[in-house]
C-alpha cells in the first residue's frame, strides 16, 4: 500500500497519536505544543482528512467523541517523507549526507551505524 503524504501539522497529529494511542479530537489538540496551537476545529478537520487518507481510523465512540488510533507506523511516514526529500535530489543521497556531516548533524557513530545496516543487508541479499 502505498503511504499517504501528510504536511507538516499532519505529522504532528500523528506524532501524539503514535506516542500515546488512541485519542480523541480534544485530547490530540490539547497534546501540541501550546505556543502556536491549532484551534479544535482545525484539528478536527486534520484528523478527518488523515481518516480519508488512510493514516488514521477511528476505533470506538465514547458518548459523542470518537478515538482515533494511527492506522499507519512512524517508521513508513517517515521512509516517506524520507523519500520525498531525496527525490529532490534526484533519488541520491550524497548531497543531502554531505550537508549532514557538514553541520554536525550526522557523526561518526551515525556512519557507523549506517555501515553495520549496509553489511546486514548485504548479507540478506547474499543469501537469497
Amino acid at each position: 500500500m502505498r503511504q499517504p503524504k501528510l504536511t507538516k501539522s499532519e505529522l504532528q497529529v500523528m506524532e501524539a497519536l503514535w506516542s500515546r494511542g488512541a485519542l480523541a479530537v480534544r485530547e490530540i489538540q490539547e497534546s501540541l505544543p501550546e505556543r502556536g496551537r491549532l484551534a479544535y476545529t482545525t484539528v478536527q478537520t486534520m484528523v478527518y482528512r488523515l481518516e480519508r487518507k488512510g493514516a488514521v481510523t477511528r476505533v470506538r465512540k465514547i458518548g459523542n467523541a470518537h478515538l482515533f488510533e494511527a492506522a499507519i507506523t512512524r517508521a513508513a511516514a517517515h521512509r516517506r517523507v524520507i523519500d520525498e526529500l531525496l527525490g529532490l535530489f534526484g533519488g541520491r543521497p550524497q548531497p543531502v549526507m554531505s550537508h549532514l556531516v557538514e553541520t554536525g548533524k550526522l557523526t561518526l557513530d551515525d556512519l557507523r551505524e549506517a555501515e553495520k545496516t549496509l553489511r546486514r543487508l548485504a548479507r540478506e541479499e547474499a543469501k537469497k
